[in-house]
């Protein structure tokens, strides 16, 4: 072997990782692993349960459109709209505020494409204060508990997938006894990959944050 083989292996062997770099790499990997527990929680949650016997449903808003509903909001109004074709006397909360960038309230938005697909506007309670799932919870129940509705009938929540997760959480933490689900597909593949992304880092937020007085 030559000289200048030998002086190049030595040279490679004697190379070693600074430790900054050993300590960004470690962190990157233990965020990644967390990341992808998370994640799993995200999508293992993403699925219908049905509890029970609800008499009552939350909508959960989504951006609205100069023009209504998003793709993602249109998506949980039709799965509900399905499931309330064999219930249409169920009492409906729309929850969902109205944002700076936004035409109305989610609530109004809501309510206006459920009766233009024939369902009764009586059976509907907007809920119009919220800005997040947690006050979405909180003043929905407060809506319910003023129309005489017995929480201990319990509740069907109606979101994209990626959100049920959090949902249940925070549906229990609020008060609801028995929470039943129903996943909306989410149509708009942008957003989609955006909410997956963005989903296990509102989970951790709301797990430690979003508490009910």
């Amino acid at each position: 072997m030559s000289k200048i083989l030998k002086r190049e292996i030595h040279s490679y062997k004697g190379r070693k990782m600074p430790l900054w770099l050993k300590i960004v790499l470690g962190i990157f990997l233990v965020g990644a692993v967390i990341f992808a527990l998370l994640l799993g929680q995200v999508l293992g949650g993403a699925r219908d349960e049905l509890r029970g016997e609800p008499n009552a449903m939350i909508i959960l808003g989504c951006q609205v459109k100069p023009w209504g509903p998003s793709i993602l909001l249109q998506d949980r109004l039709d799965e509900a709209l399905e499931y309330l074709a064999d219930h249409p006397d169920m009492l409906v909360v729309v929850s969902g505020g109205q944002g700076s960038d936004e035409p109305t309230s989610e609530a109004q938005a809501m309510a206006d494409y459920l009766e233009e697909h024939g369902f009764a506007p009586e059976n509907i309670l907007l809920e119009d204060r919220s800005h997040n799932t947690m006050q979405n919870f909180a003043y929905s129940k407060e809506v319910l508990e003023q129309h005489g509705y017995d929480l201990e009938q319990g509740i069907v929540v109606v979101s994209n997938g990626f959100h049920l997760t959090r949902a249940r959480m925070l549906a229990g933490r609020a008060g609801f006894v028995e929470v039943s689900t129903l996943a909306a597909p989410s149509s708009h593949l942008p957003s989609r990959l955006h909410m997956y992304v963005r989903e296990p880092l509102a989970l951790v937020k709301s797990f430690l944050f979003d508490r009910f007085a």
